[in-house]
C-alpha cells in the first residue's frame, strides 16, 4: 500500500468534465455512499468515569488524561483524599470537592480521579519532547494558568499560576521545531505567545492581525486550525481564510485563497486535518503539505439557533496543497452534513471524522439532529470515491465530545455535555459520562495484522539513523516492499473537534528480509529533520495489506 496521488488518467478525466457535471457526479456518488454504511464496530468501553470527556490526551505511558471544566458543578467522582477546592469566584461551587480531570488506564480500564485547581474551560494542550502534558489557558482563574503533567503513576496536575502573558481562552497549540509549543488566539485575543517560558519575565507577545480580521459576523473565530509545514512555517486557517506565518521572524509570508461556503471555527465548527507527509530517502528534498478541512455551519447559525431556528451544518469540504507555487481548494461534498466533527488520523493515512451534528453548531443547547455514523475519508482515493459511511453509534456525541487515537489503531470516544451544568435527565441531550470504543474496519483484518517484536537499535531514534523493525506475521506472507506502510503518528490533544498537533508520517522502506517462518526485518528511513517531525513521542505503525500493526511508542531526538 502507498500513499499516492490519483492517477494522471483519473485526474485528466476529471478535468473535461464541466464544473456542473462534475458537482452533479460528486453529489450522486455520496449520496449513493450515504445508503450503504457498516463497516465498522461500537463497543461501550466505560459507562461512567465521572466526568465529561470535554479534553483527552494519550500519553507514552498507555494512560489518556481526560478532564472537563471545574464550574460545571458535581461530578460523579469525588477529589482523592478528601482534597476540596476552594474559590469564591467559581460561578457554580465555591468549596468543590468534586474531580473535574481523570486518568484512564487502557490497559485495566481503571480511572484516578486528579485534581485541577483552575478552570480549563475550552482550553489548549500539546505532548512536550520529553513526555509531559503542557496545558494551557482555560476560564476565570485558569485563563493565564500553564499545566502540566508527568507521565507516572501517581502523578497529579503541577499548575503554573501567569504563565501565560495574557489570557487565552478557546486558543490553539502547535508543538515547534525547536521543542516549544506555541499557544495562538483565544476569545478576544489577536496575538501568540510560546510555552513554556525560559524565563518567568518573558512575557512576550506577538500580534497577529490575521485573528481579528477573520472574526465573522458574530464576531467568532476561536479555535483557529494550526499545521506546522515542512518549509517550518505554519498553516493558520480561520472561518474561511488561510495564511502562512514565519512564526520566528512574525511575519506573513503567504496569503491563500479563500475557501468559499460556510464558516469552519468556532462556533460554526468544523474539523481539519494535515493529509500524511510522505517523506523521501533525501531529507533535503521538498515534501509536499495538503490540509483538509470539513464541515462547519453558515456564520449566522449560532445567532439563528440561540432563536430557535436550527439551519443545516456544511456538508462541503475543502483540500488545498499549501505546498504549492499557485495552490488553490478543491471541493468535495460529504456523505453527510456535520458541525463539530473530529477528524482523527488513522495509522493508514486515511482520515476518521466521527461526531457531531447534522444542525445548529457548537453551543449550550443549539446543536440538533446528532450524526452517528461515523465517515472514512481516503485521501488517494479520486474525488467522488473517497468517503465510506460506517456503522453509526448508539449514544449522540455533540458538544464538548472527544475523539483519540490509540495506541491499538482503535479510536476512543467520549463527552457530550449541551449543558450549562451536568444534566442528566429532562434535558434533549443529557450530559454523557460514558467511554466508547470505535474499531474502524481494518481491525477484522486480522490475518493481515503483522506485530511489531522490536526496533533495532532501540525506541530512541535520530533524524539521521536509518532503524530497523522486526516483526511477525501469523498468516499472510509480506510479498514485498509495495505491499507495505510504516506510520509514525504524533499524539493529539482533542477539545471542541481540534486535534492540536495531530501530524502522520509515512516512512521511505528501504528494504525487507526475512519471511522463512513469519519473521521480517524492515530497513526504515526517519524523517530528516524537526521541521518535518518536532521531537517527542510518536506511535510507529506497520501496516500490510491495509491492516496497522499495535503501535509502538518511539522518542525522535
Amino acid at each position: 500500500m502507498r500513499l499516492l496521488p490519483h492517477s494522471k488518467k483519473t485526474r485528466l478525466a476529471m478535468a473535461t468534465l464541466s464544473p456542473l457535471a462534475l458537482a452533479m457526479l460528486i453529489f450522486a456518488a455520496c449520496c449513493v455512499l450515504s445508503l450503504a454504511s457498516g463497516g465498522g464496530e461500537w463497543k461501550l468501553m466505560k459507562r461512567s468515569i465521572g466526568i465529561s470527556a470535554m479534553h483527552m490526551a494519550l500519553l507514552p505511558n498507555d494512560r489518556v488524561i481526560i478532564f472537563d471544566r471545574t464550574d460545571f458543578g458535581p461530578s460523579n467522582v469525588s477529589l482523592p483524599k478528601g482534597r476540596c477546592r476552594k474559590d469564591p469566584h467559581d460561578q457554580a461551587l465555591q468549596t468543590d470537592c468534586w474531580a473535574h480531570s481523570v486518568e484512564l488506564d487502557l490497559v485495566t480500564h481503571a480511572v484516578r480521579s486528579l485534581t485541577l485547581q483552575t478552570d480549563t474551560w475550552c482550553s489548549s494542550g500539546a505532548l512536550a519532547p520529553d513526555g509531559h502534558l503542557i496545558q494551557t489557558g482555560g476560564f476565570n482563574d485558569g485563563e493565564r494558568v500553564v499545566r502540566t503533567f508527568s507521565p507516572c503513576s501517581d502523578c497529579d496536575w503541577a499548575e503554573t499560576p501567569d504563565g501565560l502573558a495574557v489570557r487565552r481562552w478557546y486558543a490553539s497549540n502547535q508543538i515547534l521545531p525547536d521543542g516549544r509549543i506555541i499557544v495562538v488566539g483565544g476569545r478576544k485575543e489577536f496575538s501568540y505567545e510560546f510555552v513554556p517560558k525560559t524565563d518567568p519575565s518573558e512575557q512576550c507577545t506577538y500580534p497577529l492581525d490575521f485573528l481579528s480580521e477573520t472574526r465573522d459576523e458574530c464576531e467568532n473565530n476561536l479555535y483557529p486550525f494550526v499545521h506546522l509545514l515542512p518549509d517550518g512555517t505554519l498553516f493558520l486557517f480561520s472561518n474561511t481564510k488561510a495564511i502562512s506565518l514565519d512564526y520566528m521572524t512574525h511575519r506573513v509570508v503567504r496569503t491563500f485563497p479563500a475557501l468559499s461556503g460556510e464558516s469552519r471555527n468556532y462556533p460554526s465548527t468544523g474539523s481539519s486535518a494535515m493529509l500524511p507527509l510522505i517523506l523521501a530517502v533525501n531529507s533535503t528534498q521538498p515534501v509536499d503539505a495538503e490540509v483538509l478541512v470539513c464541515g462547519g455551519a453558515p456564520s449566522h447559525s449560532n445567532f439563528q439557533a440561540n432563536k430557535g431556528l436550527f439551519l443545516p451544518a456544511s456538508r462541503t469540504c475543502g483540500r488545498i496543497k499549501a505546498t504549492d507555487d499557485s495552490p488553490e481548494w478543491s471541493i468535495e461534498a460529504m456523505p453527510l452534513n456535520r458541525v463539530m466533527g473530529d477528524m482523527i488520523m488513522l495509522p493508514t493515512g486515511e482520515v476518521l471524522i466521527i461526531n457531531g451534528a447534522r444542525k445548529g453548531t457548537a453551543g449550550w443547547g443549539v446543536g440538533r439532529d446528532p450524526v452517528l455514523s461515523p465517515v472514512l475519508y481516503k485521501p488517494d482515493e479520486p474525488i467522488g470515491h473517497r468517503f465510506e459511511v460506517l456503522s453509526p453509534a448508539s449514544i449522540p456525541r455533540l458538544y464538548h465530545s472527544s475523539a483519540h487515537l490509540l495506541p491499538d489503531g482503535r479510536v476512543l470516544v467520549g463527552g457530550s455535555n449541551p449543558n450549562m451544568r451536568y444534566n442528566f435527565s429532562g434535558v434533549l441531550f443529557p450530559t454523557e459520562l460514558s467511554l466508547d470504543i470505535f474499531s474502524p474496519p481494518y481491525m477484522k483484518l486480522k490475518s493481515s495484522r503483522p506485530r511489531i517484536t522490536s526496533i533495532k537499535p532501540g525506541r530512541t531514534l535520530s533524524y539521521s539513523q536509518h532503524f530497523f523493525i522486526n516483526i511477525e506475521m501469523k498468516e499472510k506472507a509480506i510479498k514485498g516492499v509495495d505491499t507495505i506502510l510504516v506510520t509514525m503518528v504524533a499524539p493529539s490533544f482533542t477539545t471542541h473537534s481540534v486535534s492540536m498537533n495531530q501530524r502522520l508520517l509515512v516512512l521511505t522502506v528501504m528494504g525487507l528480509k526475512g519471511g522463512h517462518d513469519g519473521s521480517y526485518r524492515v530497513e526504515c528511513v526517519p524523517p530528516g529533520s524537526a521541521v518535518l517531525a518536532p521531537p517527542g513521542y510518536y506511535l510507529l505503525y506497520l501496516v500490510h495489506g491495509g491492516s496497522p500493526s499495535r503501535g509502538v511508542w518511539v522518542r525522535l531526538r
